[in-house]
């Protein structure tokens, strides 16, 4: 009985493959190339900083500005943070994808029984026994299938369930990386805010002092009411300039507790940042060809491209003829007396083997869809390379050129603070006017706001560029590298 099958297998077989010309995928092939970031140079852009080969980011960056605080905070986002927990759900969602993918590959088995009580018609064909009388109906069986993989459809489904799954697990670094830089940069703005509260405080007190020095001068009768007043209102628009800081630095602290997955009351907790100064590291020698393995976004990309390329080989066996094995084993009777009995087995085999023969061009149609899926997320790995590669330039230009920056915010800094205070000493001596003093005293706010800033763009530009490196990632050693891509079989 076995040889009778395996004979009427292999005909219709041969009947199937003579078939299997009336609907093909010759022709229809992706036209979109993986780049290569070796090509990306970038050795001129970089050739004034200092290059290490140890110089990527730690994974725990972040601890290197040295608050104990926002180490705190990162720690207590990663376990709270709603938008995290989505992107670990998703990875879960893709194993469960691939479990789906992994089990089409074995046999499938199942068992199913059944008894039902029925009154057969007197006027049928059945015999007296049954004619006019009731009875019970019982079946029990086992059923088996098993798809055969001739062509490696299945395995290819499964390859892109894990390739998927590894995507997701790249995103879900991705998202981790990007709120601990969201975390730090909402820390270093809080921090930024504290210093100019700082400084309008310190503006408040000048002006109660040059409020009292006014008040003498006007009591000598060197001023007139006029420099009095002119004083006098400098001091409520200094308190309105403070609490207009206070108001955000609420503001902040609402924002870092919501990325923290916590209340507004969390958020009053936070003490004033105290951000070590920043010093920025080297750069890595191996930029940008080992880029590929440390930005996430870099990586998940290269994970899609992957999956797509296996969905292609998916699409191209659907052209070839499928072989479904079935085979049961069960026991049928009327009656409960003879339901174990050796005459109740009924035990079947079957063999089923399908092809598309004209299917009106949906298999081509569906194999060109696969086709430009992958060369739409090809170009987008390559757009996020070139993009990768520009982020970490730019950053690296900005550092260069914040050491002029500073130079010249020093200058001036110190420009104004010596025109101030010659200007209070010739207010001091009856010399000079309140209006020369409220000049200087603005040039020099102006500039003492400017180096604000520009500390912070200096913090800010050190994040950004750990954020560019990847943020300590690594997918050689966190994750399984998109290793086996290759061209696609034809």
């Amino acid at each position: 009985m076995v040889n009778v099958f395996l004979r009427q297998l292999t005909a219709w077989s041969g009947v199937l493959a003579l078939l299997a010309g009336c609907a093909s995928g010759g022709g229809l092939v992706p036209q979109a190339k993986l780049g290569d970031a070796s090509k990306l140079s970038a050795r001129a852009a970089v050739a004034s900083a200092p290059l290490s080969p140890a110089a990527w980011p730690a994974r725990d960056w972040w601890k290197r500005y040295g608050d104990g605080q926002l180490d705190a905070l990162i720690a207590e986002a990663f376990a709270g943070n709603p938008s995290l927990r989505v992107a670990h759900a998703r990875v879960r969602q893709a194993a469960a994808f691939a479990g789906l993918a992994e089990a089409a590959q074995a046999p499938q088995m199942g068992a199913a029984a059944g008894s039902s009580r029925q009154r057969y018609s007197a006027n049928s064909a059945l015999p007296p026994v049954l004619a006019g009388n009731w009875a019970w109906s019982n079946a029990a069986s086992l059923n088996f299938s098993y798809e055969l993989d001739f062509w490696g459809k299945n395995q290819a489904a499964f390859d892109a369930a894990m390739d998927r799954q590894h995507a997701s697990e790249v995103e879900a670094e991705a998202s981790r990386l990007m709120l601990a830089v969201g975390i730090t940069q909402t820390y270093l703005r809080l921090s930024q805010t504290y210093a100019q509260l700082d400084l309008a405080q310190a503006v408040l007190r000048q002006c109660e002092q040059l409020l009292a020095l006014t008040g003498e001068r006007v009591r000598a009768q060197i001023d007139s009411a006029v420099e009095l007043k002119q004083a006098e209102l400098a001091i409520p628009v200094a308190r309105e300039q403070i609490a207009t800081i206070r108001e955000s630095l609420a503001h902040i602290r609402n924002q870092l507790a919501a990325l923290l997955g916590a209340g507004p009351d969390r958020g009053a907790t936070i003490g004033r940042p105290q951000l070590a100064d920043v010093r920025h590291a080297a750069i890595p020698a191996s930029l940008p060809s080992e880029l590929i393995a440390r930005r996430p976004d870099v990586v998940a990309q290269r994970w899609r491209v992957e999956a797509l390329r296996e969905d292609i080989l998916v699409a191209k066996t659907q052209f070839y003829p499928s072989v479904n094995l079935g085979a049961l084993i069960g026991l049928q009777s009327l009656g409960f007396d003879n339901i174990f009995k050796s005459a109740s087995r009924v035990p079947g085999a079957s063999s089923v083997l399908s092809l598309p023969i004209f299917d009106g061009g949906r298999l081509r149609s569906n194999l060109a869809l696969r086709d430009a899926e992958y060369d739409i997320a090809v170009e987008q790995y390559n757009q996020t390379l070139v993009d990768a590669v520009r982020d970490v330039v730019d950053q690296l230009t900005s550092i260069e050129w914040m050491g002029q920056h500073v130079a010249l915010q020093a200058d001036a800094l110190t420009t104004a603070h010596e025109a101030h205070a010659l200007s209070v000493q010739r207010f001091r001596s009856g010399l000079g006017n309140y209006l020369q003093v409220l000049v200087t005293e603005l040039q020099v706010l102006s500039q003492q706001r400017a180096q604000i800033e520009l500390d912070t763009r200096a913090f800010d530009l050190d994040i950004n560029l750990v954020r560019a490196l990847g943020g300590g990632y690594n997918s050689i050693a966190d994750a399984v590298s998109p290793t086996h891509a290759g061209p696609l079989l034809r």
